[in-house]
């Protein structure tokens, strides 16, 4: 048999004929699940020249062989990597993901440590924690065993992501026990006002990864365009700001005077976004960067005045107080 390195070589070429933007880490990445090992296992064989076979610590040799050119063939017809592997890492959690369901991306994780950080520095060790738009429950899992005895609401308009987020629940109080009565799964539509009403003027932080793209703005990755869901991704107006708003309107409903709200945004709706969050009765309104510094997320914190009514655009471009 061929080497680890030759073997990762060869497949990493064929990943970058295909287009793939980093065909040596998804290489050596399915390399180590084929064979049931991790990257750093891979990595000593490919600095020690070993072969494939030392890999193989359980079984044979071929049918591990076998498993990873399948998954490199799907990898090479640009099938997302985590839907391949069955799993996406986040934070310190390891989520299940596949059709159906948005995988999470590494500068949400941001989103998380946010609400952490203000959680830690006003004492919150019970804090309620809305997530709307969960997907995957990436954020309100993380914030949940991150932040033992908070308890969150995680709302999920599709039942069929909402699936996902159920199998991560399970899967993450199986680590964390008490979870599984403080994580709170809520089948609805985030924007609507009606959603978690009980809820309204209780909640400490409200963190979100709403669907922000434009809708002319089609991802050009086959991976993102194809495979993560529709409704994970369109923000519902050519500048993909209707959704995000909505959400902001409905985090100010539900966030008691004082609270946190955090919410990811695509690059260029920054300002907008933080200027009708004022309007929506939030101060100290601010535009974070990712790990790439490009304009990413927003934190505000709900005054403590009484806002009497908020203004909604809606997709024909009326407008409506709520």
């Amino acid at each position: 048999m061929a080497t680890v390195f030759e073997t990762v070589r060869s497949a990493a070429d064929e990943l970058r004929a295909a287009g793939v933007d980093t065909p040596q880490h998804d290489a050596k990445l399915l390399l180590a699940e084929a064979f049931h090992t991790d990257l750093q296992h891979v990595d000593k064989a490919m600095l020690m020249g070993d072969g494939v076979e030392r890999l193989a610590e359980k079984e044979d040799a071929e049918p591990a062989m076998e498993r990873f050119q399948t998954m490199l063939a799907r990898r090479v017809k640009r099938e997302p990597l985590q839907h391949i592997t069955g799993h996406a890492p986040f934070r310190y959690l390891d989520l299940k993901v596949g059709p159906g369901v948005f995988i999470p991306r590494p500068e949400t994780e941001l989103i998380v440590q946010e609400g952490v950080d203000w959680a830690t520095r006003n004492g919150m060790y019970r804090a309620k924690v809305v997530d709307l738009c969960a997907g995957s429950g990436a954020i309100g899992l993380a914030f949940a065993s991150e932040v033992p005895g908070s308890e969150v609401w995680a709302v999920e308009k599709s039942a069929t992501t909402a699936e996902w987020t159920r199998r991560n629940l399970d899967e993450t109080a199986k680590r964390y026990p008490a979870i599984a009565g403080n994580y709170h799964l809520d089948i609805a539509d985030a924007t609507q006002m009606p959603t978690l009403s009980q809820l309204d003027g209780t909640i400490d932080i409200v963190l979100t990864n709403p669907p922000y793209v434009p809708l002319a703005d089609i991802p050009e990755q086959p991976e993102v365009r194809d495979y993560d869901p529709d409704l994970a991704l369109y923000g519902g107006s050519a500048d993909g700001t209707l959704i995000p708003e909505r959400i902001i309107a409905r985090a100010a409903k539900l966030l008691r005077a004082g609270g946190l709200m955090v919410m990811e945004h695509d690059i260029t709706q920054g300002e907008r976004l933080a200027a009708f969050a004022r309007t929506c009765g939030f101060v100290d309104v601010t535009v974070h960067n990712d790990y790439t510094g490009r304009p990413r997320y927003l934190t505000a914190e709900k005054t403590a005045g009484t806002v009497t009514y908020i203004l909604l655009r809606h997709a024909d471009g009326d407008i409506t107080r709520s």
